[in-house]
């Protein structure tokens, strides 16, 4: 069987590598635009600062990233976040920085919230449960459930952390499909995630192990270029680099279909199925052709834009701590950054001795023109920023900015019935499958479990 995947990001390469796994005999063939592989997940070292140009490492909450890390032999590699960064997130609030409260008693001890916003999130257990099934916003769940105050303060926090988006556009089902599943099982998220951490704790003690707290940030020695390399690695035949694939055409039998794969410069690819991993916009264009509506309704998907900007610092220009995993500036902040990660506090070896690596993220949904602003303009309304944030006056002794046009996919309200729709327009084109952040979850662990379920899938199309 010839099976065609277009890019080798980090979704293209699990698809890969785990059909591979699945059929040995399969002729894959991934094809690449870029000169390398990993799309936005890839690391670069210079001058001894190791800096990561997309995510900065994965969760511990889905098993799909640790166990293809341990299956192409990267076990040893793997790091731990810190213990302070697990426990110590800020925010930026008031014009300086404030520890998130971690648990019950420093949420009842802190000042981000008036305590008529701490009453009116503690009686989110007894809240009435929505039985509506239309979809939901961010804000307006954070509003229902929490109150006014809270949903402010955390629900804007929480989806720039994650997605540099707008809390009032984003849909709860199709971002946080696991909080939706809480209130409706246990008609609380509180009472949901309390039964859920008795029931962890409960299965520990039968198993005679310590109980430890799920959610744990890893990533690799060398950052995760690692992972990127080592599936490379292990595949069969290299991704081909430096495809400009311009189209996807089909013939022959409707059910059975002879798939082409056309790319600017080069013969083209002959193939039985074709997985496209690559971003939605790209996959709108190359579909464009073959089913006009099918590349429609992937082109409504959003992306927001994001600027990586790396410094590294003398620790003795620093007077901060550094004990935690950084801060957000919620949107309401009305800040020229989205947030600051301590990557030196995370993860070992991320900068020289006696030095430290931040890395600002800016841009996001509501500031797509700070992306635009040049490299000089960029790095003075970031020092501006950590002056006053982190008091921070000297001069970096060293920064790299990325920029990314199309960064981090916006799953907007109707998300789910508009994959719904693109899905059930695929099945009429039988071979041809979609993957990538832009459907079912955008980070690493999403990605690579998406790969390992298109794996099967044309495993069991080929039976």
């Amino acid at each position: 069987m010839r099976i065609v995947i277009v890019g080798a990001g980090i979704s293209g390469l699990s698809v890969a590598y785990r059909l591979q796994q699945r059929m040995p005999m399969a002729a894959i063939t991934v094809l690449e635009q870029a000169d390398r592989p990993g799309g936005t997940t890839w690391t670069v070292r210079e001058n001894g600062f190791l800096v990561e140009t997309g995510p900065n490492g994965f969760l511990d909450t889905k098993p799909t990233t640790l166990t293809l890390a341990r299956d192409v032999g990267l076990a040893a590699q793997l790091v731990d976040a810190s213990e302070a960064a697990g426990k110590n997130r800020y925010l930026f609030h008031g014009d300086r920085l404030k520890a998130l409260p971690g648990g019950l008693g420093e949420f009842l001890s802190t000042n981000l919230l008036s305590w008529r916003g701490k009453l009116s999130l503690l009686w989110e257990r007894f809240r009435k449960q929505r039985t509506e099934t239309d979809d939901e916003s961010i804000d307006a769940f954070a509003r229902r459930r929490a109150g006014n105050e809270a949903a402010d303060l955390f629900a804007d926090a929480l989806v720039t952390g994650i997605y540099a988006g707008d809390p009032k556009l984003l849909s709860l089902p199709a971002c946080f499909p696991r909080i939706v599943e809480l209130e409706r099982v246990y008609g609380s998220v509180i009472k949901g995630f309390a039964a859920e951490a008795k029931k962890r704790r409960a299965e520990a003690k039968a198993q005679g192990v310590a109980y430890e707290r799920p959610g744990k940030m890893r990533s690799f020695a060398d950052g995760l270029r690692v992972l990127v390399e080592g599936v490379t690695a292990k595949l069969n035949a290299a991704p081909i680099y430096g495809v400009g694939v311009r189209a996807i055409r089909k013939s022959g039998d409707p059910q059975h279909p002879v798939w082409r794969v056309e790319a600017e410069g080069r013969d083209g690819w002959d193939a039985d199925a074709v997985v496209l991993t690559c971003p939605a916009h790209q996959q709108m264009k190359l579909l464009a052709d073959l089913d006009a509506d099918l590349a429609q309704s992937i082109g409504t998907i959003a992306y927001n834009r994001v600027a990586v900007i790396a410094l590294g610092y003398r620790r003795a220009d620093v007077t901060m701590p550094l004990d935690g995993f950084g801060y957000i500036a919620p949107e309401n902040a009305r800040r020229d950054l989205l947030g600051v990660q301590w990557c030196s506090s995370i993860y070992p070896q991320r900068a020289p001795d006696g030095c430290v690596l931040l890395r600002a993220m800016c841009g996001g949904w509501h500031r797509a023109d700070v992306v635009d602003w040049d490299d000089a303009r960029l790095l003075s309304a970031i020092r501006a920023e950590l002056r006053l944030a982190m008091n921070i006056t000297a001069d970096p002794i060293f920064h790299k900015i990325i920029r990314w046009d199309k960064a981090i996919p916006q799953y907007h309200l109707g998300h789910l019935a508009r994959v719904a729709q693109i899905e059930a327009r695929l099945a009429q084109h039988p071979g041809l499958w979609l993957a990538g952040n832009a459907y079912h979850g955008v980070s690493l662990n999403d990605c690579t479990e998406q790969g390992a379920v298109i794996a099967e899938r044309v495993q069991r199309m080929a039976l």
